[in-house]
């Protein structure tokens, strides 16, 4: 079983790995003063908008019986049955929270962007290190994501 586990938790890694960085951006930030400001606006937006966590059963549903019958006339019938509606947890105010974070980060000069990962040859021949500074982005600018969590800004070219 723990086999499994590890198996999982190495694929959600290597899938963030390939994953694009989806980020508010300001060149010339430092990456610390981009996630205190991310934090500060995502507290106001949740007490702007608080969370309101709401829980609904889906109907069930009706699966009907069925009859099979063989080459020499023996019949099996089936009975229909139901299965029980699903649990579904959902937030009404999840979309106008994120619409307030956007504002708020909008209103302290930052955009969002989604950074491609780097292709593995440009990872590999790039230095281990952490971008402290957001530098000015191009359609060349790609992201390494190191294992720490932190992440790596490379412009191809």
């Amino acid at each position: 079983m723990k086999h499994y586990h590890l198996m999982a938790l190495a694929s959600v890694l290597i899938l963030v790995g390939c994953a694009p960085l989806n980020t508010y951006y300001k060149p010339g930030v430092s990456v610390n003063a981009l996630e205190r400001q991310t934090t500060a606006c995502q507290t106001r937006a949740l007490r702007e908008v608080p969370s309101s966590t709401q829980v609904r059963r889906m109907p069930p549903r009706y699966i009907p019986g069925s009859r099979a019958c063989n080459a020499a006339g023996a019949c099996v019938t089936r009975p229909g049955r139901y299965i029980p509606g699903e649990l579904v947890t959902f937030d009404p105010n999840d979309g106008l929270r994120k619409r307030v974070e956007a504002q708020c980060m909008a209103d302290r000069g930052y955009a969002p962007v989604s950074i491609p990962p780097c292709p593995d040859a440009i990872a590999r021949a790039a230095p281990a290190r952490a971008t402290t500074t957001l530098p000015n982005l191009n359609r060349n600018s790609c992201v390494i994501r190191n294992s720490d969590g932190s992440f790596q800004i490379v412009t191809r070219g």
